[in-house]
């Protein structure tokens, strides 16, 4: 029995134009190659299974190819492209850092660079998933990577670029990968089934590279299990099968359903799906992208986004020109918000079904909205309209009505009279009359009339209201004027004391700062309150406004203030009792017996206070 080899492996590319999907890249190292500027590093990044190392495996083989062809590829005949193809070449060393990712491995990696290959031009060194590396790794391989031998070419491959360091990065000539495209791997697995004999449907090679999302490996790995699942010959129903994906004809019938508000009929699809096992997250996560190809097919500009099996590109075309584009909008939000909460939900089936009846009912709950039903949140305006605005008189028009309003009402409400008219006598030859500047009148006030007794004329002259106050007030006529009592110091303690009971009857605990607080009389309207530290002048300050009401009321003087004065008081020190230390008690023993001090000068003795 012969040994299997997977897919993978045995049509690994050999040479540059045998790779898949990478023509940006395989160009430039071509050119490279017949040009002879080629650098010392390279790093090859990019997702995984897209021929990174595989590239590098070509690379090492074509550089030192003893018959290299025009265009830059091997001949796989010389002596170095077979020891190569045997796996029993010298001058290639693979490094997988993820295993090998110690200060050490990268110094045994050095030490061999400093050796010459005994045939050949180059010493390839490539390093797989180089970013493994540790960052001590890294540093102890510098100096190397920037300044290697005239023959060592290192390669580094990795998946994750940004978790190199930038002084690696500064020092390689960087080739970025790209995923492969779904018809680029189509015709790869075309190729490989012809091979081999195996009879596929090109709509289930489609389906794997789907599947595949742009890795070839993948495609490859997915392929062989198909070919072995249904003995040689893969259909797009066993590929399904296999895949446990669900067919797009469950989601074509889905939007039938509820474009034509069918909910029972989406139930029972649903429970269909949900017997044959799919988990209600990937039935929402496929519903969601088939509705975004629908989407996509509204605009034909967009068309080359559409990754379907080619049979099914038809049927989305014309389910999109039934759909409008504002329902697809709203069954994808749908659909994303209820895929985000189906881990939290405790029962995953009504989670989901309840989705489906969200579904099932947009469009009728959209028509509500557009034609102005009562359950409407959001209105629709079919066309622009204009915003009515209060209309705005000019300015002259404005202040001539105003005017007219003005005089009317000065005609209606003539009893309201504010300049009180005597008759004028007769002036007399002996009296001469003073001439006087007419002022005119104050503009009325009020309209309500108030009766008081009519002023006597002075000189037979009209006088105002206000005038005649003033004449009677100042002829002392019934109104007596109240003067400012000064202050004394007796009247001033018992004020201040009377307030200091209010405080503590209220309960508010300023009266302990007002009860310390000292008393300077400066003047006849102010004194001074002094206090001893800044405690007492916030709460005095707090309460300053209500005690200089009560103290005016009090003392009858609404002149009275008085002024906050800060004096910090002398601090007395109070000896306390306290035990004596040990030096202390020495000192005090030698001043009683000076003898003491003595002996111990002579003992030569040292104390330890």
């Amino acid at each position: 029995m012969e040994k299997f080899i997977v897919s993978a492996r045995k049509y690994r590319p050999q040479t540059f134009d045998t790779v898949v999907g990478q023509d940006h890249i395989t160009t430039t190292l071509k050119n490279a190659i017949k040009s002879g500027h080629l650098a010392h590093a390279f790093l090859f990044c990019g997702p995984r299974g897209v021929g990174k190392t595989t590239c590098a495996r070509i690379l090492a083989k074509t550089i030192n190819c003893e018959n290299p062809s025009k265009d830059g590829e091997a001949c796989n005949e010389c002596h170095s492209c077979r020891s190569f193809n045997e796996g029993t070449s010298m001058n290639i060393h693979e490094l997988d850092a993820a295993s090998n990712n110690s200060v050490e491995d990268i110094r045994s990696l050095v030490e061999q660079v400093r050796f010459a290959p005994q045939a050949g031009k180059y010493k390839v060194y490539i390093i797989d998933e180089v970013h493994m590396l540790s960052s001590a790794a890294f540093n102890a391989f510098l100096k190397t990577l920037e300044e290697p031998p005239p023959y060592a070419i290192f390669i580094l491959a990795t998946t994750e670029k940004h978790k190199i360091l930038p002084t690696i990065l500064s020092r390689c000539q960087i080739f970025d990968f790209k995923r492969i495209t779904l018809q680029d791997t189509v015709d790869h697995l075309e190729g490989i089934a012809n091979k081999e004999h195996i009879k596929v449907e090109e709509t289930a090679l489609q389906l794997i590279s789907q599947k595949s999302e742009g890795c070839m490996r993948d495609a490859l790995s997915i392929l062989d299990k198909i070919v072995s699942f249904t003995n040689g010959e893969v259909t797009y129903e066993n590929t399904i099968e296999h895949l446990n994906i669900l067919d797009a004809d469950y989601y074509f019938k889905l939007v039938e359903c509820m474009l034509n508000q069918d909910l029972a009929g989406a139930m029972l699809l649903y429970d269909d799906i949900d017997k044959k096992g799919f988990e209600g997250d990937m039935v929402l996560n496929g519903f969601a992208e088939f509705i975004r190809n629908l989407l996509i097919c509204k605009d034909e500009r967009v068309a080359g986004l559409l990754e379907v099996v080619e049979s099914f590109r038809q049927r989305y075309a014309e389910t999109a020109k039934r759909t409008e584009a504002g329902y697809l909008v709203s069954a994808l939000n749908i659909l994303n918000e209820a895929e985000i909460s189906f881990r939290s939900a405790r029962n995953k089936r009504l989670h989901v079904e309840l989705a489906l009846i969200k579904l099932c009912y947009l469009h009728q709950a959209i028509e509500l909205t557009s034609n102005g039903g009562t359950l409407d949140k959001k209105k629709v305006v079919d066309g622009p309209k204009s915003i009515a605005f209060r209309n705005i008189t000019p300015l002259a028009q404005g202040i001539a009505q105003n005017i007219t309003k003005t005089t009317n009402a000065k005609d209606k409400k003539t009893e309201a009279k504010l300049i009180i008219e005597t008759p004028t006598p007769l002036p007399t030859p002996m009296v001469e009359e003073k001439k006087e500047v007419y002022k005119p009148p104050p503009p009325p006030v009020t309209a309500v009339e108030t009766k008081s007794p009519a002023p006597t004329p002075v000189n037979g002259k009209k006088i105002s209201s206000l005038n005649a106050l003033r004449q009677k007030i100042g002829n002392g006529s019934g109104v007596d004027v109240i003067a400012d009592k000064p202050l004394d110091d007796n009247s001033l303690k018992e004020a201040w004391d009377q307030f200091i009971i209010n405080l503590k009857a209220s309960k508010n605990p300023a009266w302990q700062s007002f009860e310390t607080a000292r008393l300077n009389i400066k003047d006849n309207n102010s004194f001074e309150a002094i206090v001893t530290n800044n405690i007492n002048q916030k709460f005095l300050e707090l309460e300053r406004n209500k005690a200089c009401e009560f103290l005016q009321a009090a003392l009858q003087n609404r002149q009275l203030q008085f002024i906050i004065v800060l004096q910090e008081g002398v601090i007395e020190h109070i000896d306390t009792d306290r035990p004596l230390s040990s030096k202390e008690q020495y000192q005090k023993i030698i001043e009683q017996f000076p003898l003491v001090k003595e002996l111990r000068e002579r003992l030569r003795l040292e104390l330890d206070y």
